[in-house]
């Protein structure tokens, strides 16, 4: 009698699992019946986007295939990523700390100090292994399209990291309509990379789109259907520049005329009325948020339109995903489908000051036609405010609103759709997520016979499917660190250290289960609970080898000084180079000078 190779492998398959318990699922033949019941899975990853952004995190942005996403399934209130891109897209890949695996900081921002030192290489480290790798070796499918931003040597390239098929970009961001194009200038070129070679980019380009079309083709092109698949989604949106279509941007005309402090309280009554965060939250004003009733009309006028584009990028993405989820449903796999969406950090709120020399020439900053092909959007320190709401900070600071962000997972493994979850979270947890609901074994200490860093996250599976109310015990401690802005979280308390201008450089307390708005400071109240902290704080900068910043660091000046040596000498030469960063240098000392009190 002959016994066909696929009844053999699931024999052989279960056989083993029944013999050999602690060997994990990972080990069964792709044609199992464990594996044929695995999910798909796609992750989305947003770039830039604030807490309540999100129409179902309390904005007023149509996001309605999102929202959907969210009402089918889970919503966490209290996730944390990286205050910065590349630190959370490591994070989010690996499971592991970013100063374990290679990008303690942003490279673009990475002190000449630090590069090239132990976890601080800019991009992943060899003694890392990512998510994708694992489910490919369990017989996913594995496709990723959009940003990747954590190292573009041949290594590190998504055809090298786990994926099947990739188009990717490698760099912090670029134009949304000209692939081509620079957002500034920190490379000679923008580098795409297609299936780990250089891509040959289309002309009739807009990034949100051609990510959605790429994953799609993707999945249908892929003969082993029997197979589960893993997609990758990086988008763009809403990373400066901020672009959109017209058709977009013409929706949200004089919707945003009442200005960003206004804008921000109703985010937070509506963040309330959700359950999102407590009632009785408080606001702060930043001290870079300006006050929109002083504004000249003219100004105002062009603060709005930033905001409208800004809109319109965040609808035209959620527009772009309801694309991917209705193929999913014409084709058959949505019900077998889970989702995840999270922003890499809290919402942009550099002003680009100290770009403008080299903006001036290469984009244009006019009202009538911001967010088309070649205009140049930001949003800002006063819509980032809003964005952020009703938290303290926004993208590369360590207050709530630059750390916190929208996160959702929906489809199978969520036993209680349309639920609220108030559990601290991390960026780290998402990888051990997805690992449990492949039935995939997490790595260890080894990979394929050779050394790795463990995963320092912690699986969300107990609680999506509601056998748990908490990831991590009130006694367990949580660091982060970033550009010497840092935050330790220990139960419903938050140790936070900001860097000027959004703070002052020395420790804070809050207890963020009454204050998520980090309002009222308990240091001097809670003395031993303060100390205690600090010392938890140290034994996580020396087990994770966070490096100490210069005593003049700004990121500003060291993104400027990483350009001038990664961009101006490589395009311009030395010489030439050398007269820009000068006349630079004199133009910011100017501004420095009218923006003094007499």
């Amino acid at each position: 009698m002959k016994i066909s190779p696929l009844v053999l492998a699931c024999a052989l398959g279960i056989a083993g699992v029944a013999l050999f318990p602690g060997v994990g699922l990972a080990a069964v033949p792709v044609a199992s019946a464990a594996q044929a019941s695995r999910p798909n899975i796609v992750v989305l990853v947003a770039d830039d986007w604030g807490f309540s952004d999100l129409g179902a995190f309390g904005g007023e942005i149509a996001t309605p295939h999102l929202d959907a996403l969210a009402k089918r399934g889970m919503r966490f209130s209290n996730f944390h990523v990286a205050a910065s891109c590349s630190p959370t897209r490591s994070m989010l890949l690996t499971g592991v700390d970013n100063h374990r695996n290679g990008v303690g900081n942003l490279r673009e921002a990475m002190p000449t100090e630090h590069l090239g030192k132990p976890g601080y290489q800019g991009s992943l480290a060899t003694n890392v292994v990512t998510v994708a790798q694992l489910l490919q070796d369990s017989g996913y499918r594995t496709y990723i399209a959009g940003k990747w931003n954590v190292g573009s040597e041949p290594y590190n390239l998504p055809n090298r990291r786990g994926f099947d098929k990739s188009i990717v970009q490698g760099d912090t961001g670029s134009d949304n309509w000209e692939p081509a194009k620079q957002y500034l200038p920190h490379l000679p070129a923008v580098y795409w990379y297609e299936d780990g070679k250089t891509a040959t980019m289309p002309s009739d380009f807009y990034s949100s789109q051609y990510f959605i079309d790429r994953t799609i083709g993707y999945i249908d092109a892929d003969p082993r259907k029997q197979q589960p698949f893993f997609a990758y989604v990086g988008f763009q949106a809403n990373h400066v520049p901020v672009q959109a279509p017209q058709a977009y941007i013409d929706k949200y005309k004089g919707r945003y005329h009442e200005g960003w402090t206004v804008l921000r309280e109703r985010r937070l009554g509506k963040a309330i009325e959700l359950g999102l965060v407590p009632p009785g939250t408080r606001l702060t004003t930043m001290s870079t948020t300006g006050d929109w009733n002083a504004l000249p009309e003219k100004e105002r006028l062009h603060m709005e339109r930033q905001m409208e584009v800004y809109a319109a990028m965040a609808e035209a993405m959620d527009a772009h995903v309801g694309r991917l989820v209705d193929h999913l449903k014409k084709t058959g796999q949505y019900d077998n489908t889970a989702f995840v969406f999270l922003s890499d950090n809290g919402p942009e709120g550099s002003d680009y000051h100290e770009a403008q020399p080299w903006l001036v020439f290469n984009y244009k900053q006019d009202t009538e036609t911001l967010g088309a092909k070649g205009t140049y959007g930001i949003p800002g320190p006063g819509w980032a405010s809003a964005s952020a709401s009703p938290f303290y900070t926004y993208k590369f600071w360590s207050g709530e609103g630059g750390i916190r962000t929208p996160m959702l997972i929906s489809g199978p493994p969520v036993r209680q759709a349309n639920h609220i979850e108030a559990a601290l979270t991390h960026v780290t947890d998402i990888t051990p997520t997805l690992l449990d609901l492949a039935q995939v074994k997490a790595p260890g200490a080894s990979y394929q016979g050779a050394a790795v860093e463990p995963l320092t996250g912690m699986s969300l599976l107990p609680l999506l499917q509601g056998h748990a109310s908490a990831v991590r015990t009130p006694a367990q401690p949580l660091g982060y660190e970033l550009s010497g802005n840092a935050a330790l979280f220990k139960g419903h308390l938050k140790l936070v250290r900001n860097m000027p201008p959004l703070g002052d450089g020395l420790w804070h307390l809050y207890d963020l289960a009454s204050d998520p708005g980090e309002t009222l400071d308990l240091s001097a109240k809670l003395l031993q609970e303060f100390a205690a902290m600090q010392v938890d704080y140290a034994n996580y900068e020396k087990a994770n080898q966070v490096l100490p910043m210069p005593a003049d660091y700004t990121p500003q000046k060291q993104v400027m000084i990483n350009g001038f040596w990664r961009y101006w000498v490589p395009v311009f030469g030395k010489q030439v180079a050398a007269v820009l960063l000068t006349l630079t240098a004199l133009l910011m000392w100017w501004r420095l000078r009218r923006r003094r009190p007499a």
